[in-house]
């Protein structure tokens, strides 16, 4: 079963691996959002007590 074989796929995979982990992973960690998150201001839910039609 050729599935089985892990030659050549396994350099693979860790080549790729370690390419994104050193390389580019930096690079797009590095890039600073254009648009910068709002401070908004919580609103507080009001609970008014339900008030039932019958006894």
């Amino acid at each position: 079963m050729p599935q089985l074989n892990p030659n050549p796929w396994l350099s693979i995979m860790l080549m790729t691996w370690l390419t994104f982990s050193l390389l580019l992973q930096p690079k797009t960690l590095s890039f600073t959002p254009t648009n910068n998150p709002i401070n908004k201001t919580l609103t507080t839910i009001k609970n008014n007590p339900w008030t039932w039609p019958w006894p």
